[in-house]
């Protein structure tokens, strides 16, 4: 498509605000201040890397319990470590240079050593590493200024008392006395809460806002003009649940569901580390995936197959194989491919392993017990190889056995030499809504995929090896090797007598089934608590991944026990505790501000309206794409990486063709390298594809409206869309609304047609008649310009 050349970017940004100056009321107020705060990608890397060494090996002499503060250097809050001692700066964020806390911890300084010899000596180099990264990322630290202690609860037995280990039990819905206003239970308990405070929910949003706001939450994509045209005219009482049922009944469901667990699942294309090797098969998980969340396997199905599907019992070949293809989960994590070490490469994996598996399913840090006991959690360190034991019996097979490195690994070919492809069948949804109920079910799609080179086709994932238990480690070094500690689970959760684990096998059947047992007091919570926190903005517990000691308590713990309940008790259907939300009186409230709401819940955590959200970074390109008219719904096969096949990024294979790539398929199929994703992801947010993700960052920084005002990709849509617009027959007025529709799903209003009209006509050409369907250069850039412009608009990428 060709380029056009737009307007300077200061130009263009005039013309967005002028666009919107007739907006409705309170809209300027979405976009958010740059983010502060540390964010939950930062908070996790201090609380596992960074905090546990401060405990461990400088507390004792340099913190507010110390019986003397060494070298006047308190290292137990933020303003301490950042302020130093008596010889100057311990931490200098974003400079590592002028950090001396690395300094001492290199050992450059025979003056200035931390740790001492008497008390262990210099730290290994990746500890060493991580610091030096930490500071790099500007030292996130979220301790306040006073030293504080978080009390300390190893013991299981005590650690049983938190409510994260009690198990989930349904509450009666409480009385409210607007009995008029809830429709579900799920009301009555945010409006009690609210009446507790003096508070009352705000308007309904009115239903053009609304079709957008459940189309983008649902699968990932804006409504089209005829569908929000229908829907603000079908003004029957069922309009809105047939609009839910149509887009959980969608194969887009699934592409945009399916993404919220990849963030989970670390998934990624690469090894990620210091030598960056593809995998090239990384994608069938990601197929599988999609396919699974859109045929609603439940939830602890979901989960069983992930850890133990090569344990569990097939029908035939094909169920087989996507059990197989399911165990990529643990498979495709970061890998430091080129360690030296075996038995250090043999013990990171399984750390990584223990890590995305008590995160992801538990929302657990259980990998903070490597080196010691957990400083918070009730998990002591033995817990921790208990189940190191467990992944240390498996075998992982990830790939890269054709670059030679030092740890590469074959694939696990599928059965009777089939492959497997989930890919979707393109979009059925009807432009304009059904006027009636109708049954439309999807089925999981499983065709014959093309056959890996030279062989059957092949999948990451993991079998059963030798069953061993593992050592503990010694301070976690593999130099130093204590008893072997039997294979188990978290005694925290087991009441003493965990699952008895088969002789000869792994224990991961029992790990998994452990896992997902309707007793397991978070496995639910968890679940719910991300669901919830993708319709609403935030959890009901804000740290998503975090149920720990230090992670926050639920805003409503009463609502979250009895939707985790009802959540298993519906079969751990994802499908039906989303179409339970979105149908709920609240999920419809409109964002508008309300000041003496604002002042008791400035958080809005007692949801008495709707928290204005921007779109995440796929939505956004699928947006653009769509106003253009250019998104190609039908799933790719494979992948780009697959594609390129088994190389080193950055070696062999130019980074630019990941990073830089253009296609026009749905987002959630581009390619994910590790150090690598595609820049219109990555600067949106994108998940950090080597950690756990439950809720992503959402930043509002100047390279995001930099993006939009002068990248190519935007500026190719831009143009594409207004050659959209000028290809109908309209009048130069109706062609303004209709660009409005596509862009933001609402017509303009009278200020904003004649702003535009006054603009097009000021452009000299952008009003000249378009003959034969011919557009002419000048219009066509003017045109191009109001189009993009409407993408710049905060409008175009925040649900309101």
């Amino acid at each position: 498509m060709m380029s056009l050349p737009v307007p300077y970017p200061s130009r263009l940004a005039a013309l967005a605000i002028c666009l919107l100056a007739g907006a409705p009321a309170g809209f300027a107020a979405l976009a958010p201040d740059p983010v502060a705060q540390p964010t939950p990608d930062q908070l996790a890397f201090f609380e596992k890397s960074i905090r546990p060494v401060l405990a461990d090996t400088c507390y004792k002499c340099h913190s507010a319990q110390a019986d003397k503060v060494k070298g006047g250097l308190l290292l137990d809050t933020r303003e301490g470590i950042r302020a130093g001692g008596d010889s100057g700066h311990a931490v200098v964020p974003g400079s590592v240079k002028e950090s001396l806390i690395v300094k001492a911890l290199r050992w450059e300084d025979k003056d200035l050593r931390m740790p001492p010899e008497k008390d262990g000596g210099r730290l290994p180099d990746n500890v060493i590493a991580d610091f030096e990264k930490w500071i790099a990322m500007g030292a996130p630290d979220p301790r306040d200024g006073e030293a504080k202690v978080v009390k300390k609860v190893l013991d299981p037995q005590e650690g049983k008392s938190l409510w994260t280990f009690q198990t989930p039990k349904a509450a009666p819905a409480p009385t409210v006395k607007d009995t008029a206003w809830p429709r579900t239970d799920l009301d009555r308990f945010l409006l009690s809460a609210q009446e507790a405070q003096g508070l009352h929910p705000v308007a309904d949003t009115d239903r053009r806002s609304l079709l957008r706001r459940v189309f983008f939450d649902l699968i990932g994509l804006p409504p089209s003009p005829q569908q929000v045209e229908a829907f603000a005219k079908d003004q029957a009482p069922d309009a809105f649940t047939r609009v839910v049922d149509l887009l959980l009944a969608s194969p887009e469901f699934g592409e945009r569901w399916g993404r919220h667990w990849l963030d989970v699942a670390r998934f990624a294309e690469s090894t990620g580390k210091e030598r960056n090797f593809t995998y090239p098969e990384a994608w069938r998980y990601r197929d599988w995936v999609i396919a699974a969340v859109n045929a609603d396997i439940p939830y602890d199905e979901f989960i069983r197959e992930q850890i133990a599907g090569d344990l569990l019992p097939a029908r035939n070949g094909d169920e087989q194989a996507s059990h197989l293809t399911a165990t990529g989960f643990l498979a495709i994590g970061p890998k430091s491919i080129q360690e030296k070490n075996a038995e250090q490469f043999r013990m990171d994996l399984i750390d990584e392993q223990i890590d995305t598996t008590s995160r992801a399913v538990l929302g657990l840090t259980v990998a903070c017990a490597r080196c010691h006991d957990h400083k918070f959690d009730p998990v002591p360190q033995k817990d921790y190889y208990a189940m190191a034991g467990i992944f240390a019996s498996t075998q992982t097979f990830y790939g890269t056995n054709g670059q030679r490195g030092r740890n590469s690994s074959p694939l696990l070919a599928l059965p009777d030499s089939t492959g497997l492809s989930f890919a979707n069948p393109p979009s059925a949804l009807p432009m304009e809504m059904p006027q009636r109920p109708g049954k439309k079910k999807f089925q999981q799609m499983r065709s014959a995929a093309p056959a890996s080179a030279g062989g059957p086709a092949r999948v990451m994932g993991v079998q059963d090896g030798r069953p061993v238990d593992c050592r503990l480690l010694v301070r976690g070094e593999v130099a130093q090797p204590g008893d072997e500690v039997p294979r188990g689970m978290l005694t925290v959760m087991t009441n003493g007598a965990g699952p008895t684990i088969t002789a000869g096998h792994s224990g991961r059947l029992e790990l998994a089934q452990w896992l997902t047992a309707s007793t397991n007091p978070l496995t639910a919570r968890v679940a719910v608590n991300r669901i919830w926190a993708h319709l609403f903005g935030q959890g009901l517990v804000r740290t998503a991944d975090n149920f720990g000691a230090t992670g926050e308590k639920p805003s409503n713990p009463e609502l979250l026990d009895t939707l985790a309940v009802q959540f298993m008790h519906d079969g751990w259907s994802v499908k039906k505790l989303v179409r339970s939300l979105v149908l709920s009186h609240t999920y419809q409230l409109s964002s508008a501000p309300d000041s003496q709401a604002n002042e008791v819940d400035p958080d809005n955590r007692l949801l008495w309206r709707m928290s204005p959200r921007r779109l995440d970074a796929e939505a956004i390109r699928d947006a653009l794409l769509t106003a253009s008219g250019q998104l190609q719904l039908r799933p790719p096969q494979g992948s780009a990486v697959a594609a390129a096949g088994d190389g080193y990024v950055g070696k062999n294979l130019q980074p630019e063709r990941f990073s830089q790539i253009t296609a026009n398929y749905r987002s959630v199929y581009l390619p994910v390298v590790r150090d690598f994703v595609p820049e219109v992801l990555e600067i949106f947010d994108f998940a950090e594809p080597s950690l756990v993700v439950a809720t992503r960052d959402v930043t509002n920084v100047p390279s995001q409206a930099l993006y939009l005002l002068n990248n190519d990709f935007v500026r190719d849509q831009a143009t594409a869309m207004a050659r959209r617009v000028l290809a109908q027959p309209l009048t130069h007025p109706q062609r303004i609304a209709l660009a409005y529709e596509y862009a933001l799903g609402r017509p303009p209003t009278d200020a904003e047609l004649a702003r535009a009209e006054q603009y097009l006509l000021s452009e000299g050409r952008g009003l000249l008649p378009v003959e034969a369907g011919r557009v002419q250069d000048a219009a066509l850039l003017s045109w191009s310009t109001f189009c993009q412009a409407l993408f710049a608009c905060a409008e175009f990428r925040y649900l309101k």
